[in-house]
């Protein structure tokens, strides 16, 4: 969600909201693996090596004894990403105490093959809890860059503290990840969560930046096949500061829509044309298989991303798949959010969520969540910030305040969720966000009408882009513009909103300990200045047994 998308029916009025949309005619050329595209997605200094680890490496999902290792090999230099061929190549991997790898702990060998894309993982274990490891692959006589990893508390452990970063919603097109350069030049990190739209899937200069592409992606065309997707990844994995980051910590990623198509539901997307495009069937695979083949990522149920994690006791982590079993998204303003019979997670992905909810006997339970859960009206916007608000969050331009692609389209599944948490009374429960490309600090009420006599069942940090485009993009005025006007009438018309910033780009530092939650907002200072710093901006905590959202002045 939170791009720009193609109106969901002819009858909403929504056909401003959307980019212009190519003719079905060249979804025929979408579907040719050219070698131009293939090409493109690989750093020119490979051509005359193999094999090479011109991706990267990086780990992922860490468990009390383990971690997920992840690489891919270009064996020989026409190997490229989604080109299908190549030899089968033999990838040696070794897990040390140390970075000079004099203390080796574990090590093993895969095999790279051409129908995984020559990409690899190997799901070490038998190692120490709470540990930091470094680890590299080999193949060939080539050694990969030498990566920092590290292991989760065990699960009985007493933890003092736990930090990990936050980020959500990079668009090649629209800038450079200089939030995780400044991510990766931390020393500080347990792991880095990724709440989606970790690629975008359009074509190139379709949703860039104001407009402008500062960096041409590949392949040029929108993805569609099972090569587009894999060569979209490729182009992503050879970005520096994503390898810098992914060199220094695990990450925990989740997808959005953007790695399939966008406001993608269980039976289609806003961006997808059925036939023109293929069967949504065959692009969805063609996603999740790409998607998994690049990705540090263990699925607890194939197919899905919704899995748990758990870091001693201090913290255990759900993280969730909002796309695979959503019902479509509801006409805005129609009665039809409240439908008992629609589901934003599914029957069997609920139960699983409230059981675990109900179970945890960690002190704090992190959600990490795709679209925002607290609730949103638009208020008494005036019509020139109405307007732009409704482009980013794909909303009718009539004040119509409700966004279908998150929660608030889904108030059943909202609200049986909601009920759970405090008839059990379930407590330090945080969502952490993205999509919105904003920065958000909520609480989550069980009646936002009549709140705050109701009763706070969680709270939520939302994460704003590393570089899509958000609010002042959109209206294409200077940074900060927007967000002094928008976000007071935000936060008057939604009294559980503490906190939004509708205009910056950046990434979120969230720090846990058995008194207080807390995220630290920071913001670059240009998205398109690969050079780009970063200020600390805000910070919000949750103390323990509130359920509430508070200021706090200083970052940890």
């Amino acid at each position: 969600m939170t791009s720009r998308k193609r109106s969901l029916s002819a009858t909403e009025g929504l056909n401003s909201l959307s980019p212009r949309r190519r003719t079905v005619v060249k979804a025929a050329a979408a579907t040719a693996v050219l070698a131009g595209p293939l090409a493109a997605s690989l750093p020119a200094r490979a051509a005359d090596q193999a094999p090479a680890f011109v991706h990267g490496v990086a780990s992922g999902d860490p468990l009390p004894d383990g971690v997920l290792l992840w690489t891919r090999v270009t064996p020989t230099p026409d190997a490229v990403p989604g080109s299908g061929v190549g030899p089968d190549t033999e990838v040696s991997w070794v897990v040390a105490k140390d970075k000079a790898f004099t203390s080796i702990v574990a090590k093993g060998s895969v095999t790279a093959t051409a129908a995984s894309d020559h990409t690899v993982k190997a799901d070490v274990r038998g190692l120490q809890p709470a540990t930091d490891y470094w680890f590299r692959f080999s193949a060939g006589g080539t050694d990969s860059p030498v990566a920092r990893t590290r292991t989760a508390p065990a699960a009985d452990a007493s933890v003092s503290s736990l930090r990990f970063g936050v980020v959500t919603c990079a668009n090649w097109e629209a800038g450079y990840f200089a939030a995780y350069r400044h991510l990766a030049a931390r020393s500080d990190l347990d792991a880095w969560l990724h709440l989606g739209d970790y690629i975008y899937e359009y074509k190139s200069g379709e949703y860039a930046a104001r407009g402008t592409v500062v960096r041409p992606h590949a392949p040029a065309n929108e993805i569609i096949t099972l090569a587009d997707y894999r060569i979209r990844h490729g182009k992503y994995k050879t970005d520096p500061d994503l390898q810098a980051l992914h060199l220094k910590a695990p990450v925990i990623a989740i997808w959005d829509d953007h790695e399939f198509a966008d406001n993608a539901w269980s039976g289609g997307a806003v961006n997808h044309t059925e036939g023109a495009e293929g069967t949504w069937t065959a692009r969805k695979a063609a996603a999740k298989q790409a998607y998994f083949e690049w990705m540090p990522v263990r699925p607890a149920i194939e197919g899905t991303t919704y899995r748990r994690l758990r870091f001693g006791k201090l913290a255990d982590l759900s993280l969730l798949d909002l796309r695979s079993f959503r019902s479509q998204q509801a006409s805005a303003g129609s009665g039809s959010v409240d439908d008992p019979n629609r589901t934003i997670t599914g029957r069997a992905q609920l139960d699983w969520l409230k059981a675990g909810l109900k179970s945890s006997d960690t002190k704090w339970r992190l959600v990490g969540n795709s679209v925002m859960i607290a609730p949103f009206v638009i208020g008494s916007l005036t019509a020139d910030l109405l307007k732009p608000l409704a482009k980013l969050l794909d909303l009718p331009q009539n004040g119509i305040g409700v966004n279908t692609d998150q929660w608030d389209g889904y108030t059943h599944d909202r609200r049986e969720l909601l009920d759970h948490l405090r008839s059990n009374a379930i407590g330090n429960t945080v969502f952490l966000t993205g999509d919105i490309h904003m920065s958000w600090a909520n609480d989550v009420p069980v009646d936002a009408g009549t709140y705050p006599l109701s009763p706070s069942a969680a709270t939520e940090f939302v994460i704003t882009s590393v570089t899509s485009d958000n609010l002042d993009d959109i209206v294409k005025v200077p940074e900060g513009t927007v967000s002094a006007v928008a976000a007071p009438l935000i936060e008057v018309a939604n009294r559980h909103v503490h906190w939004v910033d509708t205009d910056r780009h950046g990434y979120g530092v969230l720090d846990i300990t058995a008194d207080r939650a807390q995220m630290d907002y920071y913001v670059l200072s240009d998205r398109t200045d690969a050079n780009a710093t970063s200020t600390w901006v805000r910070s919000y905590r949750t103390r323990s047994g509130t359920q509430r959202v508070e200021r706090t002045y200083d970052p940890v």
